[in-house]
C-alpha cells in the first residue's frame, strides 16, 4: 500500500496548496492512505473544527498535530468527537486520542500514532515509553503503523526512529517546518525522515511573515506573529509499505510549488 503524508499545513496558503493538489497527487501516486499534520492550519496557530472538516472532505483520512493543537479552544470538545484528528498521545491527561486505527478502501488495517518530543518542547510523558505501551495494546493483525513524531531536535527524532525500527512502518518527523534530505529505510524495515517540512508560504520565516520575525531578532521585543501570504510549497513524503509484513519498501519526498 502507499501512504501520503503532508507536512505541517500553515495558514491559508498551506490549506490552498493541499486543496488544489490532493486529489491529483492521490491519483498520480495511487495513494491508499492520506495523512496530514494540521496543527498550524488556522492562521498559523492550531486548527478549528471547520478547517479539519474541510481537510477531511478533501480526502485526508487522518489528521495529526503537535503542541499547537491546543491554541484554538473550540478544538477541545471536537477532539473527543472526531477520532481521526489526533493530538500527541504522550500528553498525560488531555482531550482526544493520539492513536487512530482504521482500514483502507481495500480493507487493509492500519494505525496512525501521534507523539511529541520532550527536548525544548512543552512537558509531556516520555514518547519512547508511550509508544511501547501503545504498541503493546495494538491488535497484532494491524501491521501497517505510521508515526508522526513532532519534535524539535534532530537527535531525539533519529533516536526515536532507531528505537522503534522494525516495530512500525514509518516514522515521519514534523515541527521544525524545514524539510530534511535524510529519508531512508532503517535496518529493521522502518521508513524514516527527520522532518517532512511544512506546507505553506515560501517567502516566510517557517511560515510566519518575515517582518515580525526579523524585528524580533533585531530588537528582542515581542511581536504578534501572522502567517505570510503569497506562493506556497507543499512538502510531503510517499511511503510504500508491504501490507502483509508492515515493512517499508520505499520512501521518497514529493514537493510542489503553488503561485
Amino acid at each position: 500500500m502507499r501512504i501520503l503524508f503532508i507536512g505541517d499545513i500553515v495558514g491559508r496558503s498551506g490549506r490552498r496548496a493541499v486543496l488544489e493538489s490532493l486529489q491529483r497527487i492521490v491519483a498520480d501516486e495511487d495513494i491508499d492512505l492520506a495523512i496530514a499534520n494540521c496543527e498550524n492550519s488556522a492562521a498559523g496557530f492550531g486548527t478549528t473544527p471547520k478547517i479539519a472538516e474541510v481537510l477531511f472532505e478533501a480526502g485526508i483520512q487522518v489528521l495529526t498535530s503537535g503542541n499547537h493543537i491546543w491554541d484554538k479552544k473550540e478544538i477541545l470538545p471536537y477532539l473527543d468527537r472526531q477520532p481521526r484528528l489526533l493530538r500527541p498521545a504522550n500528553y498525560p491527561d488531555a482531550p482526544g486520542s493520539g492513536v487512530f486505527v482504521g482500514q483502507t478502501d481495500a480493507a487493509v488495517p492500519y494505525a496512525v500514532f501521534n507523539l511529541q518530543g520532550r527536548v525544548y518542547m512543552p512537558g509531556t510523558d516520555c514518547p519512547f515509553r508511550c509508544i511501547d505501551h501503545l504498541l503493546s495494546e495494538l491488535a497484532p493483525e494491524v501491521v501497517v503503523r505510521f508515526v508522526d513524531f513532532h519534535a524539535e531536535i534532530t537527535s531525539e527524532k533519529t533516536a526515536f526512529g532507531m528505537y522503534v525500527d522494525g516495530r512500525v512502518s514509518v516514522v515521519a518527523g514534523t515541527h521544525t517546518h524545514v524539510p530534511t534530505a535524510d529519508e531512508r529505510l532503517l535496518p529493521g524495515g522502518t521508513g524514516y525522515i527527520t522532518d517532512v517540512g511544512m506546507t505553506g508560504p515560501i517567502h516566510s520565516v517557517i511560515g510566519m511573515a518575515a517582518e515580525t520575525s526579523v524585528n524580533r531578532f533585531l530588537t528582542a521585543l515581542p511581536g504578534r506573529f501572522e502567517p505570510a501570504s503569497g506562493p506556497a510549497r507543499l512538502n510531503a513524503v510517499i511511503v510504500e509499505v508491504d501490507e502483509h509484513t508492515g515493512k517499508a519498501l520505499a520512501i521518497r519526498r514529493r514537493a510542489e510549488l503553488y503561485p
